[in-house]
């Protein structure tokens, strides 16, 4: 007991001084630490024995209470004496005009990944990401794309180093590739993300957004990708009903391969989807070739499956009424307040087209 007292007497001295925030925070420490003082005769109560440890315990509490006292008093008479001197040097001119609050906006794009992330998960689909500056081996050949096809020529894609082995992806395809060699079927995922292009014009960009979905299991076919791209189209562009069609179209990783248009009609210079006999290219798909099942170790006898690709900018321009893409990377503020979404109030039902 006197050497409780002692050492409880020897810190309260120290703490009746005129101490700093670490001063403070080094005699906690040296009390109450792993291998504080405090700490280590309260292991000492296990090695007691039975007659002397009831008293020891008692005593060693009731000095563990007063100094703890001690240090939060401490701590809370640093911290006024803090504001204190604040109040006193620091002053405020209260006839000062207010500063101009700008609340930022969600950025379309993001709003759009969020919807689309949203409606896949919904019927299964998982959200995978994967690097922006790729290997060849990823963003081509493993996807059966041969070495004189068009999209490998230095006009389209955007080559890191000589011997073109490093460059930026120009699709989340790479993705898909990435997560099937990781993994074992099935696989049901989506791929958002950017993508890079040598094309610039009025409804294309060096830089842009897309989604890829892939879904890989047993007896996958074409109709399980028509229902899927349906349930889509309808919950994102928010309505009861679309007209969707399917063209023949050629892409090296899927066989067959197609285009997939909607119908849509203009109402006031507006366009409505689902409606009128005018039609729309909005996605590439098809079911993944074999090839492509071969170079990631999936048995394509056993297992096949769809894939398919949409231009996230190209759906917030149709769904937002925004007519040229370049904006989306200006980074005009005015934009942003006009086209943005409000990050603590975004309704289900919001469509720009009403704007």
């Amino acid at each position: 007991m006197s050497d409780i007292k002692k050492i409880k007497d020897e810190y309260l001295d120290k703490l009746s001084g005129d101490l700093n925030i670490e001063n403070v925070n080094k005699i906690k420490t040296e009390l109450f630490g792993k291998n504080g003082t405090i700490s280590n005769l309260f292991k000492k109560l296990g090695s007691m024995e039975s007659s002397e440890r009831k008293n020891f315990a008692s005593d060693l509490n009731l000095a563990k209470e007063e100094l703890q006292e001690k240090l939060n008093n401490k701590f809370q008479e640093i911290e006024n004496k803090e504001i204190n001197s604040k109040l006193k040097n620091e002053k405020v001119d209260v006839t000062l005009p207010e500063r101009d609050i700008n609340q930022g906006k969600i950025h379309p794009v993001s709003q759009v990944i969020d919807e689309i992330s949203s409606i896949f998960s919904e019927i299964g689909f998982s959200v995978e990401e994967g690097p922006d500056v790729e290997k060849e081996y990823y963003n081509f050949t493993a996807l059966n794309t041969p070495d004189n096809h068009p999209a490998r020529d230095m006009h389209d894609t955007f080559y890191l180093d000589d011997n073109k082995e490093l460059l930026l992806r120009t699709h989340t395809s790479p993705v898909q590739v990435r997560t099937m060699l990781k993994g074992k079927p099935p696989f049901k995922i989506i791929a958002p993300g950017r993508t890079y292009r040598s094309d610039s014009d009025q409804t294309h960009s060096p830089m842009f957004h897309q989604v890829e979905g892939l879904h890989i299991d047993k007896d996958i076919n074409m109709g399980h990708l028509k229902g899927c791209l349906n349930y889509f189209i309808k919950s994102f562009f928010e309505v009861d009903k679309i007209k969707m069609r399917f063209r023949p179209s050629h892409f090296p990783f899927t066989e067959p391969s197609a285009e997939v248009d909607i119908g849509y009609e203009l109402k006031n210079g507006k366009i409505v989807i689902g409606e009128g006999n005018k039609w729309l290219e909005i996605l590439g798909c098809g079911m993944v070739h074999p090839n492509v099942l071969k170079n990631v170790n999936v048995n394509p006898d056993k297992y096949q499956g769809y894939a398919f690709g949409i231009g996230i900018d190209r759906l917030g321009m149709l769904k937002y009424g925004i007519n040229d893409l370049r904006a989306f990377f200006e980074t005009d503020y005015r934009w942003l307040n006009h086209f943005g979404f409000d990050p603590l109030d975004v309704p289900s039902n919001y469509r720009g087209l009403s704007r």
